[in-house]
C-alpha cells in the first residue's frame, strides 16, 4: 500500500479525519455483529474505525495495520489504555497468521491500495471460516461534496487535472465493483449500502482552509501549482460555491459500505 501524500496525521484529521470518523461509527452500527470478536482494521491510519469498533462493539481485542509512520503513532497514542495493538505492515501482506480474525474492516483505503483483489486475499486469509470481511470507500465520483466541488473546478481551471480527479482514479468506489471484488474473493451474503454523513463548514474559508494541508490528491494537487493557478481555482470554487450557498455551507458525504462472510 502507498504512503505518499500520507505523512502528516494532523493536516489528515482537519482535512477528513474528522468526517471520517462519524462514518466509522456509522459502519459498526450498520455491521452489527457480536461481541467479543477479534477484529482487524485493515488501513487503521489514525484510528477512527478502530475507536468506534472499540466504542460500539465490544470486542474481545482490535489490531490494527498501517504502512505509514506517522499514522503508526498517532494511533498508537490515540488508543492507549485499551485493547488495540497497531502494527506497522501492508494490507497486501497482513503480519498476521492464517485464521486468526473473526472480522477485518477497513476504512476509506482499498482503493489507495495498488492491488485491491491482493488485500482482499489476504483479508480472506486472516479471517476464520464463517467470518466476516467489510470496508467502505467515498463516493468520490458523485456524492463526496467536499471532494467533488474541489476537483469540478480544478478540471475547469486546467482540463488536465481530469486524469488526477479521484473520481476518475477509483472506479472501485461504486456499488457494483466493491459487489464483484468481494465475489470474485469467494465470499458470501455480499451487501451494499449507502452510508451518507453532513459535512458543515461555517463558510468558504472553513471549507477551503483543510486543503492546504497538502494531504490526501486534492491537497497535493493543490500544493503543486503555481501561486496563480492556486489563486484562479480558490476564486472559481468561491464564486461557484457562495452563489450556492447563503452562509453557512453543507455538504453532503456519502461512502458505500459492503460486507461479505466466509462460507
Amino acid at each position: 500500500m502507498t504512503t505518499a501524500g500520507w505523512s502528516d496525521a494532523d493536516a489528515y484529521e482537519r482535512y477528513i479525519g474528522r468526517w471520517s470518523s462519524q462514518v466509522a461509527a456509522r459502519f459498526v452500527a450498520w455491521l452489527d455483529l457480536p461481541a467479543h470478536l477479534r477484529w482487524l482494521d485493515v488501513g487503521c491510519g489514525t484510528g477512527a474505525l478502530t475507536r468506534a469498533v472499540l466504542d460500539a462493539a465490544d470486542p474481545q481485542a482490535v489490531t490494527g495495520v498501517e504502512p505509514a509512520a506517522a499514522f503508526v503513532d498517532r494511533a498508537r497514542a490515540a488508543l492507549a489504555g485499551r485493547p488495540a495493538d497497531v502494527l506497522a505492515g501492508d494490507a497486501r501482506d497482513l503480519p498476521l497468521p492464517d485464521d486468526t480474525v473473526d472480522v477485518v474492516v477497513s476504512g476509506l483505503v482499498l482503493n489507495f491500495v495498488p492491488d485491491p483483489a491482493a488485500a482482499l486475499a489476504e483479508a480472506v486469509r486472516v479471517t476464520v471460516p464463517g467470518g466476516t470481511v467489510a470496508a467502505y470507500v467515498w463516493d468520490y465520483a458523485e456524492d463526496m461534496q467536499l471532494i467533488r466541488w474541489f476537483w469540478d473546478a480544478a478540471v475547469a481551471v486546467d482540463p488536465a487535472a481530469a486524469a488526477l480527479d479521484e473520481g476518475v482514479r477509483f472506479p472501485l468506489c461504486r456499488p457494483q465493483p466493491l459487489h464483484d471484488l468481494w465475489a470474485g474473493a469467494g465470499l458470501a451474503a455480499i451487501t451494499v449500502e449507502p452510508i451518507v454523513i453532513d459535512t458543515p463548514f461555517a463558510d468558504f474559508d472553513d471549507y477551503w482552509a483543510p486543503f492546504l494541508g497538502a494531504v490526501g490528491p486534492a491537497p497535493g494537487h493543490l500544493a503543486s501549482l503555481p501561486a496563480d493557478r492556486r489563486a484562479e481555482l480558490r476564486g472559481r470554487l468561491r464564486t461557484r460555491m457562495t452563489a450556492t450557498f447563503d452562509g453557512p455551507l453543507t455538504l453532503h458525504a456519502r461512502a458505500w459500505a459492503v460486507r461479505g462472510h466466509l462460507r
